[in-house]
């Protein structure tokens, strides 16, 4: 029996509900200037994927990468959001 999979689609999981708050709070707290780092980060994490020979370790680097790049996206759907008033805006 090959658990791989199911570790795979947990992992897969937990990382996307991991960057829902990650967005917004980034976004709250340094606002959508801050997706650079979101971009080195996951191009980073993806290049390490493709030299990791793990069977459960490449794909969830993988998909930890490619969460990077879509919170890019994120952020700039999170600003909008912030200003339709559906989240707080920080004091300044």
């Amino acid at each position: 029996m090959n658990i791989n999979g199911i570790i795979i689609g947990l992992c897969s999981f937990l990382i996307i509900g991991i960057f829902h708050p990650i967005v917004i709070k980034s976004e709250f707290h340094f606002g959508k200037k801050v997706w650079p780092l979101f971009l080195i980060v996951g191009v980073a994490l993806l290049i390490v994927s493709l030299f990791i020979k793990h069977s459960i370790g490449s794909p969830v680097l993988g998909v930890t990468g490619f969460s990077c790049l879509w919170s890019i996206k994120e952020l700039f759907e999170q600003e909008r959001r912030v200003q339709k008033g559906w989240f707080p805006k920080k004091e300044k």
